[in-house]
């Protein structure tokens, strides 16, 4: 759980949806409900929106429609609460390709972003986002990388924590390289201004360093596997987890290509990469070819199955996990990167439902937000995933798209696919 700071912010955020989300309601009718409130399906149901809010949810013959909404049929498909990123990167100077990339979050069912790069930018983007100008996700911005090159000594790093505070960020991205000192000054002044604190864990810190400070996330499950020497400290760590309230953000399948477990010219076979600038493909596969070239395998799938033992671990354990998959990276396209890690997430043991509410209610209980999103109930923004199968039975049927509300606009899939074209 995090400090109410980022609450502020998804308020205001939130406010400016209202203000600009289209007056005509909706109707999805006669649809199945996957509430997320828990692992079930509420079958034929009627569930309204206006002005950026649900504002009914009920079986289909006792919900009224509002006249003159928008009718969607919902017959035989399900509907969801729209899906959180959150190890996200979203570009900063190049406005062109920030928005390409906010709408390709929404085209892969990704309405809310935790960005991990930060750029001053990003603050227009995410206002033009909130006016309603432009299609993309509710964005959480972290602040530019605090790593051990931009943050050398104590007294850079209270001043750097105060300046992105005042800046406007909603936390700070820790990053490689900091000496301790350095992070421990990181976390006492985070504390002293109110400000959460993840990412990365400094080598000299180590997990065990990360944990005691209570980093509020820890991604990639970074500096596990260094302090797993056998598979008996797999359960003690998941424990530790818990007990010290780190979330974690695993980015499960891109850790796969860093290790050179995939060949490129297999993944330059993926759909989505043709949403991306050419260039910036081909760069993709020249260094996933260099890094290929150069990894042990054998030692790569170990490292690999270790890192799905900790991740199954730290699930049965009820640590706090949060979808997060790193896009755009290397050979991860936003928004349809987290379906891949949804994917991954089941291939190690756990349950579909557990998986949704990685990027649902867990999202939503981490931020401080349990009153306006997470679920499918009355009062809820009106972030959501209409989908063609049950995603409870099998985690590809999120891929099967019907259609995306973002911010209490219905964008159906026809509509998706056609800006998905034009962005070749």
């Amino acid at each position: 759980m995090i400090s109410r700071t980022i609450l502020t912010a998804l308020v205001v955020a939130a406010a400016a949806n209202t203000a600009t989300a289209q007056n005509t309601p909706y109707a999805f009718t006669n649809v199945n409900v996957v509430p997320m409130t828990s692992e079930t399906v509420l079958s034929d149901q009627t569930v309204v929106v206006q002005n950026g809010r649900i504002t009914a949810v009920g079986p289909a013959a006792r919900v009224t429609v509002p006249a003159g909404a928008t009718r969607i049929d919902g017959r035989g498909k399900y509907l969801m609460p729209g899906l959180a990123e959150m190890h996200g990167h979203i570009p900063g100077q190049n406005v062109q390709f920030a928005e390409r990339v906010a709408f390709l979050y929404v085209a892969g069912g990704v309405t809310t972003v935790r960005g991990m790069q930060g750029h001053p930018a990003q603050f227009e983007l995410r206002k033009r986002i909130n006016a309603g100008e432009i299609i993309g996700p509710r964005m959480i911005l972290g602040s530019p990388a605090m790593s051990g090159n931009a943050v050398a000594d104590v007294a850079t790093a209270e001043a750097r924590v105060r300046e992105y505070k005042n800046a406007g960020y909603d936390l700070l991205k820790i990053h490689e390289n900091l000496a301790p000192d350095v992070y421990a000054k990181i976390v006492e002044t985070a504390r002293a201004v109110n400000i959460p604190f993840g990412g990365h864990v400094p080598n000299a810190v180590g997990v065990g360093g990360a944990l005691a400070a209570k980093q509020n996330t820890i991604d990639h499950l970074d500096n596990y596997p260094e302090a797993i020497q056998s598979e008996q400290d797999i359960p003690r760590l998941a424990q530790q987890t818990v007990q010290a309230g780190v979330a974690v953000v695993p980015t499960m399948p891109l850790w796969e290509v860093l290790r050179g477990l995939h060949d490129p010219a297999t993944m330059m076979g993926r759909t989505e990469l043709r949403y991306m600038p050419p260039q910036m493909v081909q760069q993709w596969q020249t260094q996933v070819t260099n890094i290929r070239a150069q990894a042990n395998l054998q030692d790569a799938a170990r490292e690999i199955d270790m890192r799905n033992k900790m991740l199954k671990a730290l699930s049965d354990a009820g640590a706090v996990i949060l979808l997060g998959s790193d896009a755009p990276q290397l050979f991860s396209v936003p928004g349809f990167s987290v379906q891949r890690e949804m994917e991954s997430y089941v291939a190690a043991g756990i349950s579909p439902y557990k998986v949704l509410q990685a990027g649902t209610t867990a999202v939503a209980k981490y931020l401080n937000d349990e009153a306006t999103s997470g679920t499918v109930q009355v009062g809820k923004r009106a972030d959501l995933l209409l989908l063609d199968a049950n995603p409870l039975r099998d985690i590809r049927n999120v891929a099967k798209k019907s259609g995306v509300m973002v911010n209490g606009r219905w964008l159906a899939w026809s509509e998706i696919e056609k800006r998905l074209s034009e962005t070749n």
